[in-house]
Order: structure tokens, then sequence, then C-alpha cells
């Protein structure tokens, strides 16, 4: 069994909390793209995490965590993310993670790049998160890239960097900007890669046997359909790919077949990040709607751009995951609305549409809303559909027959089994 968890919009969705909560039935959790620049927040009997690297299922016991090769890694970070998790008692072995060989490091080089590319665009920046991301992806496609395999060969190791890092200078210097050292960055490489070295392996052939032996595996996403660098709201996505059908190459195992996509998406929008956001909320509307979701970035504390839930772009994140499913997540918070808006279409130019438009044509689109009565009660304890109100059931199938997907998972609090499955799904 096959399956891939993965969000329908902007990012932010709750797939590390749908992940926690899934990965009991699978033995083996895969992050397959992406790096430190999202975070997955989970809510457990164990207390709070804040995953930006590791996938959620090293929060179970009995799962093997693999970071894959389409990942990009800042060994720093990981480095304090596993040691913030081993101080609150979380197990991290190499029988319970495993990192690919193949998976790119992001330097402090690329860090730098990314900050200043964005300072220098000033108000015309894509809303990078400053950690190296598009930098280093760019690297890895020029073949410029270091990767965790090369911290295994120390002899050949010294020779790559420098020849990096002399082509990186070049580029740094047109900023303005210092020249970053070989012994400098040989040291930062001893201090953060020497630690993760029993954990660096040839993922591809773990993963191949254990598809083989039968063995569950679940594909865990970051972000969105809506950041996918090429089916998102390009420039302003992430630079990997988000969707479901690049999981098996992503991870490692690009001959394989996905079983089941579930797609993930909020009871109301939200985004971390510039580019059009055609259902966003402002002033008043948008500062209750922030607070009563904790709407903060996980990785970077930013607070999120919230609005309406989005029919035109989660009914095309659902198309271009090919969603199975859906889970849907953060209910419980509009239970303080007497009325739930819904951007059920866009006006472009006069006209109506509900096909979500790509390029320029979607800085065009003005939001069409409608509302929907609201549930106005505490949902947080139910626990079986027919303990929901008849507004908050109403509420959730006029989103499922909107973007034409069964909603599965209705999640209605923070913690590990604040959730109601929808018996009506098989």
């Amino acid at each position: 069994m096959l399956t891939a968890i993965v969000g329908i919009n902007w990012g932010d969705e709750g797939k590390g909390r749908m992940v926690d909560l899934l990965s009991a039935d699978y033995d083996v959790i895969c992050r397959y793209q992406g790096g430190n620049n999202a975070g997955h927040t989970v809510i457990n009997d164990k207390g709070k995490f804040i995953l930006n690297l590791l996938p959620s299922g090293i929060l179970r016991e009995n799962t093997v965590n693999v970071m894959g090769n389409g990942m990009v890694i800042d060994l720093e970070h990981l480095c304090g993310e596993m040691s913030r998790l081993i101080e609150k008692g979380i197990k991290i072995v190499p029988d319970n993670l495993k990192i690919s060989q193949n998976a790119v490091i992001c330097f402090p080089y690329h860090v730098q790049q990314d900050i200043l590319e964005e300072e220098r665009l000033v108000d015309k920046k894509y809303g990078s998160t400053r950690r190296g991301i598009a930098p280093v992806y760019s690297d890895r496609y020029m073949k410029k890239g270091v990767r965790m395999g090369d911290l295994l060969f120390p002899d050949t190791l010294p020779g790559k960097v420098a020849d990096i890092l002399e082509w990186k200078n070049l580029i740094l210097s047109g900023y303005g900007a210092p020249a970053f050292s070989l012994k400098d960055t040989l040291d930062w490489l001893e201090k953060f890669g020497k630690p993760l070295l029993p954990f660096i392996c040839d993922t591809s052939t773990f993963l191949d046997r254990a598809v083989k032996n039968g063995k569950r595996v679940m594909f865990e996403a970051q972000l969105g359909a809506l950041r996918d660098i090429d089916f998102g709201i390009y420039p302003y996505t992430s630079s990997s790919q988000t969707l479901a059908s690049y999981g098996p190459t992503g991870a490692g195992i690009p001959g394989a077949k996905l079983n089941l996509t579930v797609g993930i998406m909020k009871a109301y929008s939200s985004c971390v990040g510039e580019g059009p956001f055609t259902a966003e909320m402002f002033g008043e509307e948008a500062e209750k709607l922030r607070a009563a979701g904790g709407e903060y970035g996980a990785a970077t504390g930013r607070p999120r751009r919230v609005g309406a839930f989005d029919v035109p772009a989660s009914r095309y994140g659902v198309r271009v995951q090919g969603a199975d499913c859906l889970a849907l997540t953060k209910l419980d918070v509009l239970s303080y609305l007497d009325k739930i808006p819904v951007c059920e279409a866009y006006e472009i130019n006069g006209e109506k549409t509900t096909e979500f438009p790509t390029g320029d044509r979607l800085l065009l689109a003005k939001p069409i809303i409608q509302y929907l009565p609201g549930f106005k009660t505490d949902i947080s304890r139910c626990r079986k559909p027919s303990d929901l109100p008849p507004e908050a059931l109403s509420y959730i199938k006029t989103l499922e027959a909107a973007v034409g997907c069964k909603i599965k998972y209705v999640s209605v609090g923070a913690e590990r089994e604040d959730y109601i499955q929808l018996s009506t799904v098989n």
C-alpha cells in the first residue's frame, strides 16, 4: 500500500497533523521534497512538535522514517531539530531514520544568497522564507550541489566544495557580499555533517525492498498544490514538486505506483508569502479568523494571510493532486461565525468563472462570495458525524460537492484524536 498525503492549497493545511494520525497504520513514512522552509505542527500525547525537515512519522515508535532524494537538507537545522526531539524523549536512531545519499545539502551560502536576492527585489520579492531553498534547488539542477552521500567520502569532499565555492563567491560578489572561506565551510560540514553520517544510506534500495516485502509506505508532502514549481502560482511558488505524482520519484522509487492520495485542505483559506490570493480577507475580519485559527507560520512565525474557503483553487488542487479523498482540517475554528463565507467563483473582466486561472489572468480575479449558515457551537468534542450540528454537516457537504471529491476525515481540534471519520466514505 503506497499512500501520499498532500496539500490541496497553498500549504499549511495540516498535513503533519494528518500524517501523525494516519501513520499508525504504516511501516514507512517518507518526506520526498522541500527543505526547512515550511513546518508541520503536530500535537499528540507526547507534546507539541514543529517539524521542518523530519517526517512526521518520527513521533511514532514503530515507523521507519525516510528523508528522500528530492529533499534539500540544511545540516545545522536538521541537527538542531533532532536534538530538540531527543530532549523530549523521541527516539532517533539509524533504525528509524534514514537519509538519502542523493539528497542535496543546503549550505549557509545558499541562505545568504536567498536573503540578498529578496532584499534586492524589495517590493517585487517572492515572499521567500530566506532559508536558501531556491538557490540550493538551482544549484542542484546546475549540477553544482553537494549531496549527503558526499559526506561519506572525506578525501574527495574538500575538492568538490572548493570548486563550487569558487563559483558561488563570484555570484555573491555581484551583491557586494563577502566571500565564504573554504575553511569555514568545511568546518561547518564537519560540525553538523559528522553526527548525521550513521543515518546516510541508499534509501532507494531500502524503499524498493520495503515495497516488494508488502510494507505500507506513506509519502509526506511539504506545502500544497498551489506552491508546486510547475502547477502552482508561479513565480510565487516553492522550488520543488509538491504533487503526489512526484512522491515515488522524490522518495527514491520512481517505478512505484500510488494506491491512494489523501488531499488535505482547511475549512477556510490561509497562505504564507507573496502572490495572488483571491479569497483573502483584510482588516478586523481577517484578524478575528487569524486569531481563532492561530494562523502563524510554523517555520517562520510570520502571520498567515487568511480568507474564505476558495472553491476554484481547491477544485484545481484536487485535480492536479489526483486526490482520492480529502481531510478537512480546522472546522472547529469557524465556530465563532454567524455566517461562513465561501468563495464560490471568480469574476475576471466582468465574467464569472469557477475554473482556477493561471498566469497573469489570476491577478485579475475577484472573489464571488456566498454565505452559509454558521454552527455557532463548540464541536471539539464531536467524534462521529451525528455529533455535529446540522449546519456543520451541511457546510462539509457543500464543500465536498463543490470540489468534486469525498471528504473522509474532519479535524475538530489540534490533538491527535480530535477528528471525525465520515462513515459514508469507504
